[in-house]
């Protein structure tokens, strides 16, 4: 590696011609995005699988896909501070080699228990590929060709979404749950050996320091919030218990905010939200992110405990879904060129609350046929409501604050993809427990039955117990209508906000770049459209 890019963050092309390995470098990044988008979804497809094997409740799958995103969101924006100011590549490399632990862990362990806290170990490792692997790209490319470098970097970090179903479908059907973890190991393994030989040394000494404590806070509040939320079918919404933790969540995320907003150099720019482009355009971001996370927690449930399909089966099914996301994500950057933000983003929300608003009329009898029409719709409202406002996020920040916006927002869209997962899904599991008519049968079938649906198919003997069985599908798909509506709704709300609170497209700050800072570059590259 040349002497021009050891221990700096210094552009390729400030001293020295790029380094003639750069493109095999960037397949390494590749490779390791390509496992974190992968798992992202690709848990989805084993959550029938999970509950029926292991005897996941509805709760215990909302904490499978919820520890991953919790961590990856409360740590992502720590992580790449720390490699920012001490080596992007050795814990980029550390990120890989923790993420490969995790993957270990979670195809070997045997519970519940056992694969939440191997999700929870790969979202550290997560943490730490998604900024760093975006991060590094600077020291590996000059100017004319970092735009299609981070091109490539945002379309691996999307390609995990329509592969992740199919996969993990395809490894459910032949091999057992553990396989959608064990998939990970070589692909990290080939990451790790060329990051090692092809990657350069980068830091900024300069980067601000990591807050520990606010580091923690953030952790401990969103921990708390999501386990009421988790908890709260079971105990009731009006316990004593998950009031406590309620206001223990807002009293930690309250100590955030007094502590980064005395804080002299803060870690999270708070500043940003007095922008009202930035907030508005935030929140329409943070609308499609819940709305993605929440109907892929449901729907591979309706397909496989309702409709019956099995694993691979249900990865097909969600092509529709996927497909129009894509579709909508390559159409919408035109329109909001030709028609601007204050248009083309409300138009995207009203597409994605109409699509929801559609899927939450469902009923158990549903062909998919109509199943596969409202995911369509509901596809084309993320791609044209998500795009856009990651888009106008950027569009009107100066430089020097370009890249605390895009962490903070990424940051928060996983929050807000966590928050889908239990809020829908808590939701679901109240609705579901209130409908479920398990009278008649012991009282380990009928504590089976009401843990989930999946449950359900078990001790009904896939069939065996008819009116049980009949009954759980009705329940399921009573409590899904019911979370989609809420998130239809919400949609809906949004729309009219954003169309009344988000500015007038934007003019570019003075001096500001094209996009996100870096020559010829669009916040649509840096982004990534479709990281859920």
């Amino acid at each position: 590696m040349n002497a021009t890019q050891q221990g700096s963050d210094r552009p390729a092309e400030a001293d020295a011609p790029p380094d003639p390995r750069r493109w095999w470098a960037l397949g390494a990044l590749v490779v390791g995005l390509l496992v974190v988008g992968l798992d992202t979804t690709i848990i989805n497809v084993a959550m029938p699988t999970l509950s029926e094997q292991l005897g996941a409740s509805t709760g215990d799958l909302q904490w499978i896909a919820d520890s991953y995103i919790v961590v990856f969101a409360a740590l992502m924006l720590p992580a790449g501070l720390i490699g920012d100011r001490y080596g992007r590549r050795r814990f980029l490399l550390v990120g890989l080699a923790i993420f490969g632990v995790g993957s270990v862990v979670g195809a070997l362990v045997g519970s519940v228990e056992g694969v939440i806290a191997a999700r929870a170990l790969m979202g550290i490792g997560g943490a730490f590929i998604m900024p760093l692997s975006l991060s590094i790209l600077p020291a590996l490319f000059p100017a004319a060709e970092r735009g299609k470098a981070i091109s490539v970097w945002a379309a691996s970090t999307a390609l995990g979404i329509p592969l992740g179903p199919i996969l993990g479908g395809l490894l459910l059907e032949h091999f057992w749950w553990g396989s959608v973890f064990l998939i990970n190991i070589p692909m990290v393994g080939l990451a790790l050996l060329v990051s090692v030989f092809l990657l350069p040394v980068s830091r900024s000494p300069e980067a601000p320091k990591v807050d520990l404590t606010v580091t923690a806070l953030v952790v401990a509040a969103l921990t708390t919030l999501i386990f009421a939320l988790i908890e709260a079918p079971e105990w009731g919404w009006a316990d004593t218990r998950v009031l406590a933790l309620f206001g223990a969540a807002a009293l930690l995320i309250a100590s955030v905010v007094v502590r980064e907003t005395r804080a002299r150099q803060p870690m999270i720019d708070l500043g940003l939200f007095r922008d009202r482009n930035f907030l508005w355009a935030t929140i329409a971001a943070l609308v499609p992110s819940f709305a993605i996370s929440g109907v892929l927690f449901l729907v591979p449930q309706r397909f496989q405990g309702v409709d019956g399909h099995n694993a691979f089966g249900t990865g097909l099914r969600l092509l529709p879904l996927l497909g129009g996301l894509f579709v909508a994500s390559l159409t919408s950057t035109r329109l909001a060129a030709r028609f601007g933000y204050k248009v083309v983003i409300p138009s995207g929300l009203f597409v994605l609350g109409c699509g929801l608003l559609l899927g939450a009329t469902g009923s158990a009898d549903d062909g998919y046929g109509r199943t596969a029409f409202w995911l369509v719709v509901t596809g084309l409202g993320l791609g044209t409501s998500l795009v856009p406002s990651m888009d106008a996020v950027m569009a009107n920040l100066a430089p020097e604050r370009t890249g605390m916006g895009s962490a903070l927002v990424q940051t928060l869209r996983q929050v807000a993809g966590a928050l889908g997962v239990a809020i829908l899904g808590s939701v679901l599991a109240s609705a579901y427990l209130d409908r479920i008519d398990t009278a008649g049968r012991p009282g380990p079938v009928a504590d089976a039955a009401r843990d989930s649906i999946g449950g359900a198919v078990k001790v009904s003997d896939h069939g065996a117990d008819p009116t049980l069985l009949d009954s759980a599908r009705e329940a399921f798909v009573h409590g899904m209508n019911l979370s989609l509506l809420i998130c239809g709704i919400a949609s809906l709300v949004f729309t009219v906000a954003v169309a009344i609170f988000l500015p007038r497209r934007p003019v570019a700050a003075p001096g500001s770049a094209p996009g996100v800072g870096e020559p010829g570059e669009s916040t649509h590259d840096r982004e990534g459209v479709l990281h859920p």
